[in-house]
């Protein structure tokens, strides 16, 4: 493991105001997106899709420090024969991959889920590192419900995403830890801090035990929102002060920046939560996005499958990675962001 490296390219990962796009849906997911807009879900069109929004070279260059790919698209190409890899890396943009293998059932934890695919990682991400990936991502799904969730499926998470980030290091790769306690569900926000917060200190706790770098990783958490259900929902400053109160309780300043996942919040929540807690000052680490969904709802429904809505999507991803960059900065303006939407 060369730790200068890992640092230099966790350090890019969150560079001002840049942020990750997270393009790693499975076949299945990206299939529900484009049912959505009518759109069949072909090799085809997920790599046109994909391209489209890598070839936006205005927010890949500016706005865009990485990108999470799947399986099928970091060994695509695009129609002219380029990689899509080599189009984001002639970006300025970093190569990621996801390598989680989806969750499972936990034996013996009703209601409760497992994240899969430590089996062979160690030469998966070899192969992933000669294909142009220099970070990865491995997603923990913790959910809030009566009863639930249990010390046992916490660790047990906290046990397998320790196993990943220490064999991604030792690959040259920059490990994103994404430890998502989901909005689902009524739960209110106290108890979305009680848990987010336990979580966060077991996991690095194991990450030590497991003896990762934190100098080398990028910390992928929730917000601290009310569940969607819950009667009683925060508002924008409330969210800011208590992600960054949990944060600033269980995140050693050694990890070189936090991209937050949207979590099913809407494009304009995920932004405005997120510039926020920019304009708070004294943070110890870059706070930046790592979004999916609040990056991608847009430029689909401009899209919609048809080539040539091509530009209209481009324009529309354009828009949402600069509202994000603004975001990132503490600098966004939501009349703005409505107005030129």
């Amino acid at each position: 493991m060369n730790l200068a490296e890992l640092n230099d390219i966790a350090r890019r990962m969150v560079a001002p105001g840049k942020g990750l796009l997270a393009a790693d849906e499975s076949g299945g997911t990206i299939g529900k997106r484009f049912a959505a807009i009518n759109t069949p879900n072909t090799e085809e069109n997920r790599r046109d899709y994909r391209e489209f929004m890598f070839r936006t070279t205005d927010a890949m260059k500016k706005h865009i420090s990485g990108v999470i790919l799947y399986d099928e698209t970091i060994r695509q190409k695009a129609k002219d024969g380029s990689t899509l890899v080599s189009i984001i890396e002639a970006a300025g943009a970093i190569p990621g991959i996801k390598v989680d293998a989806g969750t499972t059932a936990l034996p013996a934890h009703p209601g409760e889920l497992i994240t899969q695919g430590l089996d062979g990682l160690r030469e998966r991400f070899a192969e992933y590192h000669k294909l142009g990936a220099r970070f990865a991502k491995w997603r923990a799904v913790i959910d809030i419900a009566p009863g639930i969730p249990t010390y046992g499926a916490i660790d047990a998470n906290a046990q397998a995403m320790a196993r990943y980030a220490s064999l991604a290091q030792e690959a040259g790769i920059v490990p994103i830890v994404e430890p998502e306690v989901l909005m689902d569900g009524d739960h209110t926000i106290d108890r979305c801090e009680e848990v987010t917060t336990f979580v966060h200190n077991l996991f690095f706790h194991e990450l030590a035990i497991a003896r990762v770098a934190l100098e080398g990783i990028i910390l992928k958490p929730n917000m601290i929102v009310s569940g969607k259900k819950c009667a009683q929902q925060a508002g924008v400053q409330e969210v800011a002060e208590r992600t960054l109160k949990v944060l600033k309780r269980t995140t050693p300043a050694a990890v070189p920046g936090i991209a937050f996942l949207s979590g099913g919040q809407s494009d304009l929540d995920a932004t405005a939560h997120l510039d926020a807690m920019n304009r708070i000052c004294g943070n110890p680490w870059p706070l930046t996005f790592s979004y999916g969904r609040a990056l991608q709802a847009a430029p689909q429904k401009a899209w919609g499958g048809k080539s040539e809505n091509v530009k209209a999507g481009m324009e529309a991803f354009a828009h949402r990675a600069l509202m994000n960059y603004n975001a990132a900065l503490g600098k966004w303006n939501k009349s703005e962001d409505k107005a030129a939407a």
